[in-house]
C-alpha cells in the first residue's frame, strides 16, 4: 500500500512559488516537489512548469529505466524555452524532487535544496539528499554542523537548479530500492526543514498511523517555531509504503 499525503502553504509570502503534485501510471505513484526561484510570475512559473512536465510523462509513460534522467532533461529544456519566450533568462528557476514508487522498486532524484527523506529499519534511520547549496559544502568541509544549515545566512545561495545552465553534473539520483519492509519518505522545501529536526520526523513518525497524520503533527511544529508573518513557502509530501 502506497499512503499520501502533500501540504503547501505560502508561509508569510503574497503568492507561493513551491510546487507539489502526485502523478498516477496505474498502481505506481510519481511525487514531486519544487521550489520556484525569481519571485513573482517567476518562480511560480517555473515551478509549476517543471512538476507538470514531469507529471505528464509518468502519467502517460508510467516508470521505465530512463525515466528520471529523461524527465529531468526535458523539464529543463522546456523551462530554458520558457526562459527565452518570456524573456526572463536567467530568472525562471526552480529546485525539483522526484520518488517514484511502483509495485517493485522505489527510486528518486533531486537538484536545489528541496530534501527527500527516507526512513527505514523500523523507522529509526534516515537518510537525505545532499542539498545543492553553498551551506551544504560549509557543512561537508567541518565548518559548519548539520544543525547550523537550518538558519544560516548563506542557506539561500544554490548551486545547482532547473533553469539555470547545467555543467556535465547536475542532478543526482538515488539507487534502485527494491520494496521490502516498510519504509517512509518525506519530500521538503527548505521552509519546511528549517523548522522540523530528523529526530523529531522519526519520533513523530512512530507516533502517528497515517501519511496524513505524520504530515499534520510536522506541520504544527513548523506553524509553531515559524514567523508567520515573513517566513518563506513551505511544502511537505509524505508518503508511507506498505
Amino acid at each position: 500500500m502506497i499512503d499520501a499525503a502533500k501540504l503547501s502553504n505560502p508561509g508569510g509570502r503574497d503568492n507561493n512559488e513551491d510546487y507539489v503534485t502526485i502523478a498516477e501510471h496505474g498502481n505506481d505513484r510519481c511525487f514531486i516537489l519544487c521550489d520556484g526561484l525569481g519571485g513573482h510570475e517567476c518562480g511560480e512559473v517555473a515551478s509549476s512548469s517543471v512538476a507538470e512536465d514531469v507529471a505528464r510523462l509518468f502519467e502517460e509513460k508510467g516508470d521505465y529505466a530512463t525515466f528520471l534522467d529523461d524527465a529531468f532533461n526535458m523539464a529543463q529544456e522546456n523551462l530554458l524555452a520558457l526562459q527565452k519566450e518570456k524573456n526572463l533568462v536567467n530568472a525562471m528557476k526552480t529546485t525539483l524532487v522526484v520518488l517514484v514508487v511502483t509495485d517493485t522498486i522505489m527510486k528518486w532524484a533531486h537538484i536545489g535544496d528541496s530534501r527527500l527523506y527516507r526512513f527505514f529499519d523500523k523507522g529509526k534511520k534516515y537518510q537525505r539528499t545532499r542539498d545543492h547549496s553553498m551551506v551544504q559544502v560549509l557543512c561537508d568541509m567541518g565548518e559548519i554542523t548539520e544543525k547550523d544549515m537550518r538558519h544560516h545566512e548563506e542557506r539561500n545561495k544554490l548551486l545547482r537548479v532547473m533553469g539555470s545552465e547545467w555543467s556535465s553534473k547536475s542532478y543526482d539520483k538515488s539507487a534502485i530500492l527494491e520494496r521490502g519492509d516498510k519504509q517512509a519518505f518525506a519530500l521538503m522545501t527548505d521552509g519546511f526543514w528549517e523548522y522540523v529536526e530528523e529526530e523529531e520526523m522519526m519520533k513523530l513518525l512512530s507516533k502517528t498511523k497515517t501519511a496524513k497524520d505524520w504530515m499534520e503533527a510536522m506541520a504544527k511544529l513548523v506553524f509553531e517555531r515559524a514567523d508567520m508573518s515573513k517566513t518563506d513557502n513551505l511544502s511537505v509530501i509524505c508518503v508511507r509504503v506498505d
